[in-house]
């Protein structure tokens, strides 16, 4: 698996550090919706959240089943010391790159 984190893995990882002990599917996509002000699919979270946990950066456990839910548990999600080393790369990496830039308009970095 590449060590190497694409753009939503990035915000999926963000989130999760975000959330702390509160990591887990629904709040994590509506902390990614509200930041990034962009929908997002329960289906494209849960495939990446696999993705980050295959490649070592997060770890996954269910909580306790509950009547609220109907029986179903909660899966939680934590930001392994992989991932967050996988994050700083992925961050210095990007402050590298935009260093110096400058995009018509007048932004730069």
């Amino acid at each position: 698996m590449s060590e190497y984190l694409g753009e939503f893995e990035q915000i999926v990882l963000l989130a999760i550090v975000r959330l702390e002990e509160g990591a887990y599917g629904v709040p994590i996509r509506h902390e990614i919706e509200k930041r990034t002000d962009r929908r997002v699919s329960i289906g494209a979270l849960y495939s990446t959240l696999d993705r980050l946990e295959g490649k070592g950066f997060v770890h996954s456990w269910f909580a306790d089943a509950t009547p609220q839910r109907g029986g179903r548990s909660k899966r939680y999600f934590r930001l392994l010391p992989e991932g967050a080393e996988a994050l700083a790369r992925s961050k210095a990496m990007l402050d590298r790159m935009w260093q110096g830039v400058k995009v018509k308009g007048g932004f730069h970095a």
